[in-house]
């Protein structure tokens, strides 16, 4: 299927490694010119190195680095088109346990970050009527997990803005969705479970591919969802 994005501009935040890489090179397979960022210079370079793309070093979490981000794509490239907030996950923790500290980190992060970067590309988005913004959170927004009481409430809360914004953002050609991933073979996922995580793993190019799908020309119909790619593992049925 030919997803109607070659030549398109993207950014993906936090896409040093993990399921933002992921995501990168799966745009970048499909003919977008990618942006990359990532807080660790070595690792930045390895990426910009592999997709040729332009790349910054900055924490996604700072509150001027979403625009910033944005600013490089418009500067190297004179437009954007594709938006793929991310940023890592918080510690684990129950939610009896958690923090004032912990939670405003969380928040910050895991929600705030994100809503930032899309409000920076917002206005090059608008400006050609024609926009595709993913989120990479998790499959707990629809389901929370006992012990990532962070994410759960960050994420969640994240949810909550992308169903009161995408509606808003239909009338102008851009979509908004979420991709909202269960356990994939990432070094987090390997973190979480203590070094040796046990049962099936989804597989990280996998799950750029979707993303890419829903950033592509025929996912216009496609807007305000937050699409499990969690191998089942959300039961409930809304």
């Amino acid at each position: 299927m030919d997803l109607g994005i070659r030549d398109r501009v993207a950014v993906v935040a936090a896409s040093s490694k993990g399921l933002g890489l992921a995501s990168a090179r799966a745009l970048r397979g499909e003919g977008c010119h990618v942006v990359v960022c990532s807080r660790e210079e070595t690792a930045l370079q390895a990426v910009a190195e592999e997709l040729q793309a332009p790349g910054i070093r900055l924490d996604i979490t700072e509150p001027d680095a979403p625009q910033r981000l944005v600013d490089l794509a418009v500067a190297t490239y004179g437009r954007l088109d594709i938006v793929v907030p991310n940023a890592g996950g918080p510690p684990p923790g129950a939610a009896l346990d958690v923090t004032d500290e912990q939670l405003r980190d969380a928040f910050e992060a895991n929600c705030l970050a994100s809503i930032r970067l899309v409000r920076a590309a917002l206005p090059h988005l608008e400006a050609r009527e024609w926009g595709r913004i993913c989120m990479i959170t998790s499959y707990t927004v629809k389901q929370p997990a006992p012990m990532l009481a962070l994410s759960n409430v960050a994420r969640t809360g994240l949810w909550a803005w992308v169903k009161t914004a995408a509606p808003a953002l239909a009338p102008k050609g851009i979509t908004l969705n979420m991709a909202a991933p269960g356990t994939h073979a990432t070094d987090r996922m390997k973190q979480l479970a203590g070094g040796a995580p046990t049962g099936p793993m989804g597989d990280p190019a996998d799950f750029g591919k979707v993303v890419a799908f829903l950033c592509s020309e025929p996912a216009g119909y496609i807007n305000g969802v937050a699409l499990n790619i969690d191998g089942g593992a959300v039961t409930g049925l809304l």
